[in-house]
């Protein structure tokens, strides 16, 4: 099979030099829009290693739709970790007997080091004053997530909508269902992955809002900062952990057990959870956090155990095949 291009960071040596010391290998496979975020981190991670073992690392990178990615591990892409933006796409590992079924006990925090929420980015000005969730439902709106049958961001967009609506009309599945068909049908196309759906609307210039995580928000502003786009954040979203896990019966056969997860440990460590501030995700160490508090909106934020009684009653009731999220996803 053809597996998705990996992408070689952190190296602790100059390609062609010889090593001078023990070296070890480490696959990290990663959802589309991690890029520059890793590529920050994987550095400091390196220079950590060396400092501490005396050993150099290489770290392999393999991004895309974090449920493609799973997909492909199962099908043989040698992961060591996994950093991924939903849960569901570790569990599909575990039940492929990858990796132990209580993964999420193993780390802090369920195995999220980290945490976003679904936020906006629109066009300078915001020249259709796009304010929250109901404004995506408008007919003179054209918002741009990905596929969310492919991308854990854009089932994150779907079920912070779908949360919405059930907040502002008493509960009733049924609107909040029309609701969120009102959003998809015009979406005027759905990319498999996050970085598509930037550059559709950073790049392409399609669309009036981009709907993504509250970080990638600040990163993608920064990078096209000379079309002014603006963040916005909506009054209620949804929690979304980012969690992480070693993929241990590939990193037993790589080797790399020891180095895998002193790397998803050290994402716990002040040193990275201030890279992780940085590219404005929001941090599990409170005192870095702290640092950061200022540059980050107020918002309500709800969890999927709270609406929608967890991530295996969402898997059954929303994503599988013929659920809620196929019977409102008109242009699939």
């Amino acid at each position: 099979m053809k597996f998705p291009t990996l992408t070689a960071a952190a190296l602790a040596l100059s390609l062609g030099a010889a090593p001078a010391t023990a070296q070890d290998t480490l696959l990290n496979v990663s959802y589309d829009i991690a890029r520059e975020l890793f590529e920050a981190l994987n550095p400091a991670f390196a220079a950590h290693w060396e400092e501490t073992t005396g050993r150099t690392v290489t770290i392999d990178m393999s991004h895309g739709g974090s449920s493609r990615q799973a997909r492909a591990i199962l099908e043989g892409l040698p992961a060591d970790v996994v950093t991924f933006n939903q849960e569901t796409d570790i569990d599909v590992l575990a039940e492929g007997g990858l990796l132990p079924a209580e993964w999420r006990d193993l780390l802090p925090n369920n195995a999220s080091p980290y945490y976003s929420l679904p936020a906006f980015l629109v066009r300078e000005g915001n020249p259709l004053n796009i304010q929250d969730w109901d404004d995506l439902a408008r007919e003179d709106v054209a918002p741009i997530f990905p596929n969310p049958k492919t991308s854990g961001n854009a089932r994150y967009t779907y079920l912070a909508a779908y949360a919405y609506a059930l907040a502002n009309n008493g509960d009733d599945h049924a609107v909040a269902q029309e609701f969120v068909r009102d959003i998809f049908s015009s979406v005027p196309v759905f990319d498999t992955g996050g970085r598509a759906a930037t550059q559709t609307f950073a790049e392409r210039n399609i669309g009036d809002v981009l709907v993504t995580f509250e970080a990638e928000t600040g990163g993608i502003a920064a990078e096209y900062a000379d079309q002014g786009l603006e963040r916005v954040t909506p009054s209620q979203s949804l929690f979304a952990a980012f969690p992480v896990a070693v993929v241990a019966e590939n990193a037993e056969r790589n080797g790399s057990t020891e180095v895998a997860n002193a790397y998803l440990e050290w994402l716990y460590s002040a040193e990275a959870q201030q890279i992780l501030g940085e590219y404005f995700y929001r941090l599990t160490d409170e005192t870095v956090a702290a640092e950061f508090a200022d540059s980050q909106a107020d918002v309500e934020l709800v969890t999927v155990d709270d609406i929608f009684g967890g991530w295996d009653a969402i898997r059954t009731e929303h994503l599988a095949d013929g659920a809620i999220l196929d019977q409102v996803f008109v242009n699939q």
